[in-house]
């Protein structure tokens, strides 16, 4: 009875870690099944909830219909997993239960079909254990997927026997770190040629064969396991902006990137991260944080584009100031997707999410309706204006009083959100300090700024920290973030001061 009660009791804890999203929690009592945690034979496995893995049979066009109870990214997970419960518990429902004897074979298929050629979904350690595991738990050790899965794992191993989240982040650092140097060009120089043909070279132009998405995105990575993503198609549209002069193949690449993100956008006028229409889980939402790059890659590229891509961008982003107006949070602040703050009570981070709408909104209204640097207060700006403004407020009224941003109110400031911060409110800033032809000293953003180069003199801000997957509870940190948000807010600020002493 004890044993009973201590498994009954892990299988609750972990199902009401991740709520109705059956991405992780499915997938961590599936290990800690077949790893015997919880009991022995079909007793073990009536903790773990069926995952409907027939449905993977179906065509693809149906499954935003079908609301998976999975994210768009974990169809191996539903396949592998949903094959192993079913093998080892199969339904009483006999319906049911010949519905997926009949297509065990066939979402193998497709299974084989959507892993890359080096054995990696998604380039993720462990998206791939999980669908390795359920299938060598199942009886499908020699399957080839199983096969080149544990070769995936074997290879990607670090020299200190740990393993990786991603085993890659390359384009997506690369273009953030373009954008940070952006305004510094005589940084970039030497180097831009080889930047853009390398990001050239990472568009896709063939429909994925995992998501179905269209040719014209870009994945977070350059190796076979990436999927072209919003977030990442957005950060490459606008490094490609900054990389010199536009010849050719930069201006059809990026013509195709903001085509493939206008076809995007869902009703509700937001941005997801892979599957337009899926929205059943938080995942493949629209999402906050991505909505406000997509928009920032349009208005990049606006002058270079044609007048339909034009009209289509107009309209797209009038639809994305009413998916911010809706998002908004009470106090004035947007919740953002990808990254977290493990000191917060819902473990989102505000400062991340906001900082990107308000970065956004300046963009708008800066540029209005009349290109770059003429700003007409159209009926956009004065909403993209106001929603700054409110964006901005919230970012002030929270910062530390050692002029830094970051974990919770009883934490301590971070190097990544205090920099974002200061990027933001760097341009909210920009038509004071050109009023008083000097920024004001008492400042928040030279509080902030004061606050980051003290960690640059210290070395503190090579220290990342942790601002992983809130949403499906899995953190991570990535060396560079705190480099990179740094130099982009500095770059920032010091153009605007530059700015402001060629006006006086």
């Amino acid at each position: 009875m004890p044993a009973r009660f201590g498994t009954d009791r892990l299988a609750r804890a972990i199902i009401a870690r991740y709520g109705k999203d059956r991405t992780f929690s499915v997938p961590i009592l599936t290990m800690c099944a077949l790893a015997g945690r919880l009991g022995s034979g079909r007793e073990a496995w009536k903790h773990v909830i069926p995952l409907p893995f027939e449905l993977a049979a179906c065509p693809h066009s149906w499954f935003a219909a079908l609301r998976l109870p999975v994210v768009s990214y974990a169809l191996p997970a539903l396949i592998a997993i949903g094959q192993a419960r079913h093998h080892h518990s199969p339904s009483r429902n006999p319906a049911a239960r010949l519905v997926r004897n009949l297509t065990r074979e066939r979402t193998l298929k497709v299974l084989a079909g959507i892993q890359p050629d080096n054995g990696g979904f998604l380039e993720a350690t462990p998206l791939t254990s999980f669908v390795t595991m359920s299938l060598a738990g199942s009886g499908q050790v020699n399957h080839p997927v199983t096969k080149r899965g544990a070769d995936f794992l074997v290879a990607s191993q670090r020299p200190d026997g740990s393993w990786p989240i991603d085993t890659n982040l390359a384009t997506w650092v690369t273009t953030l770190a373009v954008n940070a140097l952006g305004e510094n060009s005589s940084l970039l120089t030497p180097h831009s040629s080889q930047i853009r043909s390398g990001l050239l070279n990472q568009q896709y132009r063939a429909i994925h064969p995992y998501t179905h998405a269209a040719p014209g995105g870009w994945a977070w990575t350059d190796l076979p396991g990436g999927v072209p993503d919003a977030d990442d198609t957005a950060g490459a549209l606008l490094a490609l902006r900054k990389l010199g002069p536009i010849d050719d193949a930069t201006r059809e690449a990026a013509f195709a990137g903001i085509t493939w993100l206008l076809d995007l956008q869902n009703r509700d006028g937001g941005i997801p991260t892979f599957c337009r229409g899926w929205g059943a889980l938080p995942f493949d939402q629209s999402s906050a944080d991505i909505t406000a790059h997509a928009v920032r890659a349009w208005m990049a590229w606006f002058d270079a584009v044609p007048a339909h891509l034009q009209r289509r961008i107009l309209d797209a982003k009038r639809k994305t100031l009413g998916f911010f107006g809706a998002a908004r949070r009470p106090d004035g602040s947007w919740s953002p997707l990808w990254f977290g703050n493990q000191h917060t009570p819902d473990e989102t981070n505000l400062v991340y999410g906001t900082s990107r709408v308000v970065r956004a909104m300046t963009e708008i209204t800066l540029f209005g309706e009349g290109g770059v640097g003429k700003p007409l207060m159209t009926f956009d700006a004065r909403v993209a204006r106001e929603l700054q403004h409110i964006g901005s407020n919230w970012l002030l009224k929270i910062q530390r009083p050692d002029g830094s941003w970051g974990h919770g109110e009883s934490g301590a400031g971070s190097i990544e959100e205090t920099a974002l911060a200061v990027d933001a409110l760097a341009f909210h800033y920009d038509e004071e300090m050109k009023r008083a032809r000097l920024p004001n000293p008492d400042s928040a953003v030279e509080q902030g700024v004061n606050w980051l180069l003290a960690r640059v003199e210290s070395g503190e801000w090579t220290k990342p920290s942790p601002i992983g997957f809130y949403f499906a509870k899995l953190w991570y940190y990535e060396k560079l973030y705190p480099m990179i948000f740094t130099v982009g807010a500095l770059n920032r600020v010091a153009g605007l001061l530059n700015q402001s002493t060629v006006t006086r």
